[in-house]
This record gives structure tokens, C-alpha cells and sequence, in this order.
């Protein structure tokens, strides 16, 4: 289903694509398609890395600090992505960073991605706002550096996801 509606959202645009041709294209009904997606906007926005992501961040030493504790977590999360995911990965991404309407999905998305985050800090001892602002700034690296790599012509997502993370931590080169 999710390539279906990949495939028809670049033919057709997101906001001229319904529902109903994304289940017709996939040969299943649409109770079917929301049985699996909810929503239309969660074929882009469904991420399965926020788990990876706060289960590594959780793990990390307890002297760490917020901020490297955070970058440490979402290294070792980036390890546990298999390489043919960054294509759908992409494209999806595409589709989102160039649909306008989609701008409050993805909004709900990083709200959901920083709480993930910032709870794991707390479950590790750093005081919510900490967590919150440590949270924050990891995400907002890895969005400007994630629709850089959209329109790029480099397929590493590694290396953009590691360029967003050494200038969070202050890193060079």
C-alpha cells in the first residue's frame, strides 16, 4: 500500500490523491488502508526510528550530558537503519518537503519525535526543560540537514544525518 501511494503521490501530487485511488491502486478496500495507516498523511509521517531513537538516548552512560546523550542515541539508532530504507526514506521526505498542506502533519510528527526524546533524557535524570531544549536542537539539526539531503544529490543519509549531529556538538570536519 505504502508504494502505492508513493507512486501515485508523485504522479498525481499528495493533495490530489484520495484515499480511495491510493486502496484502488493497491487492490484493497479503504477500510483497509485506514486499518493500516489512520491517515492519509501517515504513509510520509509513520516513523519507526523514534523508538530507536529513544531506546539508544536511554542507554547512554548517566554522565552524559543532555545534548551528547541525545547525539549518542540517535548515532546509534542511525546504525540499526538498513541502507534500503534511505530510498523510501527520501522519497517520502520529497514528497512532504515540497507539499505545503503537509506542513502541520510534520509538525505533529516532530512534536511527537522531541517528546520521545526529552523522555528519555527525564528517564535518565536530566530535568524536563533541559531535556526539552536538548530535544529541540537535535531536531531542528536533523530537519534542516534532512531536507538539505532531500534535494541533494548525495544518497548518504548517514553522512547528512552526521553532519547535523557535529555541528549540534560543536564538531568539526
Amino acid at each position: 500500500m505504502q508504494e502505492a501511494a508513493l507512486q501515485l503521490f508523485d504522479e498525481r501530487g499528495y493533495d490530489a490523491t484520495s484515499v480511495a485511488a491510493i486502496a484502488v491502486h493497491a487492490g484493497v478496500t479503504e477500510m483497509t488502508f485506514f486499518r493500516h495507516f489512520g491517515t492519509k498523511d501517515a504513509v510520509l509521517m509513520s516513523d519507526p526510528y523514534d523508538p530507536l531513537i529513544a531506546d539508544g538516548i536511554a542507554r547512554q552512560p548517566s554522565d552524559l550530558a543532555a545534548i551528547a546523550a541525545t547525539i549518542a542515541g540517535i548515532r546509534g539508532a542511525l546504525a540499526k537503519v538498513p541502507l534500503a530504507a534511505t530510498v523510501i526514506i527520501r522519497r517520502r521526505l520529497r514528497i512532504v518537503a515540497r507539499t505545503p498542506s503537509l506542513a502541520g502533519a510534520m509538525a505533529r510528527n516532530n512534536v511527537a519525535t522531541e517528546a520521545a526524546i526529552s523522555d528519555a533524557l527525564v528517564s535518565r535524570g536530566v530535568n524536563r526543560a533541559d531535556a526539552r531544549i536538548a530535544a529541540a536542537a537535535a531536531l531542528g539539526a536533523l530537519n534542516a540537514a534532512l531536507l538539505d539531503w532531500v534535494d541533494g544529490d548525495d544518497d548518504d543519509l548517514g553522512a547528512a544525518i552526521e553532519r547535523a549531529l557535529r555541528v549540534v556538538e560543536g564538531s568539526r570536519g
